[in-house]
C-alpha cells in the first residue's frame, strides 16, 4: 500500500465526530481512511451533489465521511451516521 496523499482533518473532526465514536468504528473509520483515502481518494469516494458538490463521502459501516480533495491532500470535513451526517453538514457549513 502506498501512501499517494496527506490527511488534513477539520478541527470539529478531531473535537467532536472522532471522540464519539465508539471503539469498534474508530478502528474501522481509521483503517478505511488509512487504506483508501490516503492512496486512492478519487476511486473509493463518491461524488456528492447539490449543495455538497466538490465533497465525496466514504461509507463505512453505519457511518460516513464526508470529505474533498485538494492536490494531493485530503481534507475531511465530517465523520459521523448515516442517520444524521446531510443535516449535520449543511447546518454547520464545513
Amino acid at each position: 500500500m502506498e501512501v499517494k496523499y496527506s490527511i488534513k482533518y477539520h478541527p470539529l473532526v478531531v473535537k467532536e465526530d472522532i471522540p464519539k465514536l465508539d471503539d469498534v468504528n474508530r478502528i474501522r473509520i481509521k483503517q478505511a481512511i488509512e487504506e483508501k483515502l490516503m492512496t486512492a481518494p478519487e476511486l473509493f469516494g463518491i461524488p456528492l451533489r447539490r449543495s455538497l458538490k466538490g465533497h465525496r463521502k466514504l461509507r463505512v459501516g453505519d457511518y460516513r465521511i464526508i470529505f474533498r480533495i485538494q492536490s494531493r491532500e485530503v481534507l475531511i470535513f465530517i465523520i459521523e451516521h448515516r442517520s444524521v451526517v446531510y443535516s449535520h453538514v449543511q447546518k454547520m457549513g464545513r
